[in-house]
């Protein structure tokens, strides 16, 4: 093979190999776009919009007592029906397979909203002929076993989201929860006047903690017995706030924890948080929580 034919095909299969890089170096661009696209839309799919009951909560709920309690203008609910329906759709439309995907704090969000919204649903059911939601009740079932929520693709009752999905043990183990969901009651933590977020639920979830307990007239240290006067919901609910989580194994360590919205001196935090006092469990005020 002359010199001239060996440079000739040398320059060929340069070029061919230059073509290659370049398309090699192509594909990796398309690969890369298509990768990000991928991840950027998957992470906005895990994020579901709450802002229509975001804005509904911010119109109808009023908090008072330095935002330790809340009340709910049912009226103003009952004139925008149609505006709270088309989010319970919203929540109603997602899949099991779709709210698996998300992380677990979109998931808890997604279920207190959803608990909240639906409570709302069922006093605006009879609204305003009651003067509790267990008016709505019966001697044989609790307003809150009835299934009337169509939600991951079930019909499922409002104690179904809270105790067979929300505390069922090893999956959220988040006793804070107590005072997220709420029942439409004076007793019951404050609804709270903006949409629970995954992004930020932990910084809401300790916001409506401490609030409650520090609301005197459902949580106190009573300074003349030495006794914890608190609400109800530790009672019914103890075993929630012994699995572990934050490291308490004990509602005692609970209280220790969260002193300084329970007591109101120096002295009495030491006290609480020294553990070992007695624990007297205050009256359930079950009155409907409606803005007069």
């Amino acid at each position: 093979m002359s010199t001239n034919k060996k440079r000739d095909l040398s320059a060929e299969v340069f070029q061919l190999y230059d073509k290659g890089k370049q398309i090699m170096c192509l594909i990796k661009r398309l690969f890369m776009g298509l990768f990000f696209f991928l991840v950027t839309h998957s992470a906005l799919a895990s994020q579901f919009d709450h802002s229509t009951w975001d804005d509904l909560l911010q119109k109808h709920v009023s908090m008072i007592s330095q935002g330790q309690a809340s009340q709910v203008d049912y009226h103003a609910f009952l004139e925008n029906r149609q505006t709270l329906h088309k989010y319970l759709s919203q929540l109603s439309a997602v899949s099991h397979n779709e709210f698996a995907a998300w992380d677990k704090s979109e998931r808890l969000a997604f279920l207190i909203n959803a608990y909240n919204a639906y409570t709302v649903e069922l006093i605006l059911s009879r609204y305003p002929k009651l003067d509790s939601i267990k008016d709505l009740g019966s001697l044989l079932r609790s307003p809150w076993k009835k299934k009337f929520v169509p939600l991951l693709g079930e019909t499922l009752s409002l104690d179904n989201i809270e105790h067979d999905i929300i505390r069922q043990p090893g999956v959220y183990n988040e006793p804070r929860i107590h005072f997220a969901v709420n029942c439409a009651s004076i007793g019951c933590p404050a609804l709270l006047n903006e949409a629970f977020a995954g992004e930020k639920l932990d910084q809401q979830l300790d916001v409506v903690t401490h609030a409650f307990l520090a609301d005197r007239t459902r949580n106190r240290y009573n300074t003349k017995t030495g006794r914890l006067e608190v609400s109800k919901i530790f009672d019914w609910y103890d075993k929630d706030f012994e699995r572990g989580w934050g490291g308490w194994h004990s509602l005692s360590q609970f209280f220790a924890h969260y002193a300084d919205s329970l007591t109101d001196t120096p002295q009495a935090k030491q006290t609480v948080v020294a553990g070992g006092l007695k624990i007297r469990y205050l009256s359930y005020d079950w009155k409907l929580n409606d803005k007069k």
